[in-house]
């Protein structure tokens, strides 16, 4: 009986926002595992007493990203964790983009500004500000070239937090086509989904927003499948993925282009996808086995 932790947050006195989570446990309980939720701050875990650990839904760790990036170091040492340390460590902070870049894959281009380097916003087109480690939109907005002094006054917010800001082009088809998350699991395509926009005009950066509006099935077209497998094949090192959600835009070429690479906690919107579940199941119970 394998022991698996599903890593997660602690929402304190919220509830939680994984609703996949309860399900997923159960789901491998019955398949014979031992299954557990545990907060990856959790004080007394013991995680060498786990088989695996799967992060699931760390959702806090933006905001605390070289904390949780030690903690990934320890359990990695511990245990088996999955996606392993190296990725966690890459994929946090969404530089990785540049790196998605320079091998080829189509991603929507990015300039970034740490604390105390000029940002050069943009004077002709709609763009957006985000923070380069971050989730769930938070800290993130769209502005139009003559909204420039609120812009700035973001960025002056995100260094002030001692973060590095990324300014993309506001991709218009998001308004029309939304976004397409394409989920694999145990190296396979498992679902795919489209939400839509999450960042309306006049939102400001510091306002709650929802992650995933609109949230419906998606068949992805063959392109974009092909641009999420190259972009999981530039993954450096080609780790093994347990899971990797792939979020794609279309671009004013009308071809996909990488949003984000998702690789160190991605919702899996099993509340959309139930079919989904004995797939996850059996490819976690297989690293679990190893």
């Amino acid at each position: 009986m394998p022991r698996i932790a599903l890593v997660t947050y602690d929402p304190g006195p919220e509830p939680s926002k994984d609703r996949d989570l309860p399900g997923l446990v159960r789901a491998l309980r019955d398949a014979g595992a031992e299954a557990t939720a545990v907060p990856w701050d959790d004080a007394d875990a013991d995680w060498a007493s786990y088989d695996l650990a799967v992060i699931r839904s760390t959702w806090d760790y933006s905001w605390r990203a070289a904390e949780f990036t030690a903690w990934a170091e320890r359990c990695a040492r511990a245990t088996r964790l999955a996606n392993p340390v190296g990725v966690v460590r890459w994929n946090a902070d969404k530089r990785y983009l540049g790196d998605l870049a320079d091998a080829g894959v189509p991603v929507v281009p990015t300039r970034y500004a740490a604390p105390g380097e000029p940002a050069g916003l943009p004077a002709d087109h709609e763009y957006v500000i985000k923070p380069a480690s971050g989730a769930g939109a938070r800290y993130a907005a769209r502005y139009t070239p003559d909204q420039h002094d609120t812009a700035v006054r973001h960025l002056a917010r995100l260094h002030e937090e001692g973060l590095t800001a990324m300014v993309q082009p506001y991709v218009k088809a998001i308004d029309t086509g939304g976004e397409r998350a394409l989920q694999f699991f145990g190296g396979r395509l498992l679902h795919a989904s489209r939400k839509r926009a999450v960042l309306a005009p006049g939102t400001a950066f510091d306002a709650d927003k929802v992650a995933h509006p609109g949230l419906e099935p998606w068949t992805p077209t063959p392109a974009e499948l092909a641009v999420a497998e190259r972009a999981l094949v530039a993954v450096p090192g080609a780790p093994e993925l347990l899971y990797a959600r792939v979020d794609l835009v279309e671009g004013e070429d009308g071809q996909p282009r990488v949003m984000e690479l998702e690789l160190v906690e991605p919702n899996l919107f099993l509340d959309l996808h139930p079919a989904s579940v004995p797939r996850v199941v059996e490819a976690v119970l297989k690293v679990a086995d190893g």
